[in-house]
């Protein structure tokens, strides 16, 4: 199942449920590792434990986004809040970022000041605990990412990913991944805040879908965007001029309905020009 077939409180109850998880989970680790940090004394382990700190807050923010992100249009929002997510993902993109850069500059003073490292059969199983219980975290979280194209999700899960590659990888290789992926989630969240335009993809799915009809005799300006939670979709759609309004405005619904088929969750908005009608349009003003 995919986007296009998942209906939006299908969404909701996914998101829901994988920045609950992601909250709990960063919450219990943290009890866990101050557990651990005490009867232990690990400086390893307490070093964790105030990473898992960090993760309560990210894993917060992403839970308030996806809350946020639900609500229902307003008058003083007609669009809904789904860019709320976007917002999120950004947040979580200069987590990531930032990340990055404290591991390239404890990986340099570790270089010039070697430490020992002290561990206990009982800070290794709680590390070995973190490790799965997060792993299992993050492939929920894909799962429903990909499921929902969740932005706030999947900028949590590239969190939790730092955790992992932490105890995984060296650390120069963590902070060129931390950093890239700091890029691509920014990059994402961006976009969406800037109303690029849907993907090619898409684009040409809902042109197909239109020019099927044997009664359309054209169309124009198409605009796309991506509300964080919803598609919306401007067309001009070409047809006889000698149709009645009522006519036009049946044929119209004719094409919203296909659209809707495929999105669900899209908001359409269609204008009805007569064919052959000279006029000025966007997509003679368009810059590459």
């Amino acid at each position: 199942m995919s986007l296009s077939h998942l209906d939006k409180e299908s969404a909701d109850k996914l998101k829901n449920r994988a920045a609950t998880a992601s909250i709990a989970l960063a919450f219990a680790l943290s009890l866990l590792k101050l557990l651990a940090t005490a009867l232990s004394g690990s400086l390893a382990v307490l070093s964790s434990m105030i990473d898992s700190l960090s993760d309560v807050l990210g894993s917060g923010i992403t839970y308030i986004a996806v809350k946020y992100s639900a609500r229902p249009a307003t008058k003083a929002h007609r669009y809904g809040y789904g860019k709320a997510e976007a917002v999120s993902a950004l947040i979580q993109a200069l987590f990531v970022a930032g990340s990055g850069l404290f591991v390239v500059y404890d990986a340099i003073m570790r270089f010039k000041h070697p430490r020992i490292i002290e561990d206990t059969p009982l800070a290794i199983g709680i590390m070995a605990i973190s490790l799965i219980s997060t792993l299992l975290l993050i492939s929920y979280q894909k799962h429903v990412a990909k499921l929902t194209q969740s932005q706030a999700i999947l900028a949590d899960s590239a969190h939790y990913v730092v955790d992992i590659l932490t105890n995984l990888l060296t650390a120069f290789a963590i902070a060129l991944y931390l950093l890239w992926n700091a890029y691509q989630l920014a990059k994402t969240a961006l976009a969406t805040l800037l109303d690029h335009e849907l993907s090619e993809e898409v684009r040409s799915n809902i042109q197909n879908i239109i020019a099927k009809h044997d009664f359309v005799q054209g169309f124009h300006d198409l605009r796309t965007r991506d509300s964080g939670n919803d598609y919306l979709v401007e067309i001009h759609l070409e047809l006889d001029g000698n149709l009645s309004l009522f006519e036009a405005h049946r044929l119209s619904d004719i094409i919203e309905s296909d659209i809707l088929k495929e999105y669900p969750n899209a908001q359409i908005i269609i204008h009805q020009d007569p064919a052959g009608i000279c006029e000025d349009r966007l997509d003679t003003k368009l810059v590459k």
